[in-house]
């Protein structure tokens, strides 16, 4: 989020989108309007704007009399996601060979480092926000508003897909080897390569996904721990 000044639900709004990034946040958990109030000190005016930019960008379902939920979707869903992130992915790819200029082009190196970086330690749930922040920055290189609210959409229900239907019991993420070809063909403009690897990188993410299901209960508190420690302290 850019700017200096930031509302109260721009705040909640970012802490619930970076958990389902992380997939600390699982598909269907419910989002207690009261309990999140409780751990981020705020009104629930305010919880009900955030959850409700959530709901737009379709990773939160708002059901009427019945509170918010973090979206679930179904096997049809997920294809429909994968595609639709193809086709943004390919126009954003495109658009970043022509505008990125070397600065952008460190800044993606830097986070792919970060990313790397996170991995090596063990922090697997700041690695797989970085992998989908990842292609955040490439969309907004693109220079192209509505494709980056796309991406925002597509890559945190892509998170939640992955968290879905995921094969096997590991975690998956984005590899960075594959950020850092792909960096290499964008700094180089080479766009038709540049789109291949890309293709190729979701080839690889979408080939790790099954007809898998979790249901698993999640303590909004124990999510959002970091929160609460810091309002203590």
């Amino acid at each position: 989020m850019k700017g200096d000044k930031k509302t109260q639900d721009d705040i909640v709004y970012e802490h619930i989108f970076d958990a389902i990034l992380e997939q600390r946040l699982a598909p269907g958990t419910k989002l207690s309007e009261e309990s999140l109030g409780e751990i981020f000190g705020v009104s629930r005016t305010i919880i009900r704007r955030a959850l409700a930019r959530l709901g737009y960008e379709q990773v939160v379902v708002l059901r009427p009399n019945r509170g918010a939920v973090v979206a679930s979707p179904t096997l049809d869903e997920a294809r429909q996601i994968v595609f639709a992130r193809r086709v943004v992915e390919k126009a954003v790819t495109e658009l970043v060979c022509e505008n990125a200029d070397a600065n952008q082009i460190e800044q993606l190196k830097q986070m792919v480092r970060d990313e790397q970086a996170c991995f090596a330690r063990g922090d697997l749930g700041a690695g797989i926000r970085l992998s989908g922040e990842f292609h955040l920055l490439l969309a907004e290189i693109a220079r192209n508003p509505p494709l980056l609210s796309f991406q925002r959409s597509l890559v945190s229900l892509c998170s939640l897909i992955i968290a879905q239907f995921e094969k096997g019991e590991t975690k998956s993420h984005c590899s960075y080897d594959e950020h850092f070809e792909l960096i290499d063909a964008l700094a180089q403009r080479d766009k038709e390569k540049s789109v291949s690897l890309m293709m190729h990188h979701l080839d690889h993410i979408e080939d790790k996904l099954n007809l898998g299901d979790q249901t698993e209960e999640n303590d909004l508190k124990a999510i959002f721990s970091n929160v609460l420690s810091r309002k203590s302290s």
